[in-house]
């Protein structure tokens, strides 16, 4: 199993995808408890979700599951949301803070290197890639980094999350003209609910790249799953009506971020200093 799939289109916009894959190696799918072979915590569907959205967008999505190791952590382990539970670099525990190992299996400090070698660089390697490609083509490029979650998960953030999590590390990862493109369509999506920064504000894939001032800006949207899949526990079904009805809010998203694309790599060419 390759690490990543690449799917290239000639547009302004990227969509990672890190959390959709579900392939654990054999190795260390034998270590893992029966709640860690569930795989509970997997963004089930997303990348069916945005599939042929958007003529030209480019998709760099992740094969292998968050539990081998997570493609949207911090290489050196460092916390992106200090004092509250999250999952870490390679997770030990799901998302309701149960142990996936079987006791005495979790991965020591040379085999969670050799899983970032393994399949957390190759997947940041080619996201770079396709988003220095998309920024010579166009003069910009915009990440929009894909997720999902359940929209209980007490483990992690009280009450049910908003169906639309928009997080630009309170604004600091684009343009501001892409938070607003972003956020004001949430707003409008009929039956919807929506936050812009909220327990959300975008993991270290948006926080890593969404570098505006260097014409690379990033969004995550977190999705809660209700809004697309039958039910948010086994077997994580997806629902064709609840699915398309969603598509047609994230197209206009999208379609909305590509629209703005040259006026912001104009703008850039006009900024002081600005080397491209």
């Amino acid at each position: 199993m390759q690490p990543v799939d690449v799917f290239r289109g000639e547009g302004p916009i990227v969509l990672g995808v890190p959390h959709s894959g579900t392939h654990v190696p054999a190795e260390i799918w034998d270590k893992l408890n029966a709640t860690g072979q569930k795989l509970a915590d997997t963004d089930w569907h997303v990348d069916r979700l945005y599939s042929d959205l958007l003529p030209g967008a480019t998709m760099v999505r992740a094969n292998f599951h968050r539990y081998v190791i997570d493609a949207n952590r911090d290489p050196e382990g460092v916390s992106l949301y200090p004092g509250q539970n999250t999952t870490t670099l390679c997770p030990t525990t799901d998302f309701d803070g149960r142990p996936i190992y079987l006791e005495g299996q979790e991965p020591g400090v040379a085999e969670i290197e050799a899983r970032r070698l393994s399949w957390h660089a190759p997947y940041h390697a080619a996201l770079l890639a396709e988003l220095e490609r998309v920024r010579a083509k166009h003069g910009v490029a915009i990440l929009y980094d894909c997720h999902s979650i359940r929209s209980v998960v007490p483990f992690l953030f009280e009450g049910t999350l908003p169906d639309f999590n928009t997080g630009t590390n309170n604004g600091a990862t684009c343009a501001p003209a892409i938070e607003a493109a972003v956020y004001e369509r949430t707003k409008a999506a009929e039956d919807y609910t929506c936050v812009l920064n909220g327990r959300f504000k975008g993991g270290w894939t948006t926080r890593h790249y969404g570098r505006p001032d260097e014409g690379f800006h990033a969004v995550q949207m977190e999705l809660a799953q209700k809004t697309h899949l039958a039910t948010e526990d086994t077997p994580f079904a997806y629902d064709e009506e609840k699915a398309e009805r969603l598509r047609h809010h994230l197209k206009n998203i999208l379609g909305a971020l590509q629209d703005l694309a040259p006026a912001l790599a104009e703008q850039d060419k006009k900024t002081p200093g600005s080397e491209r």
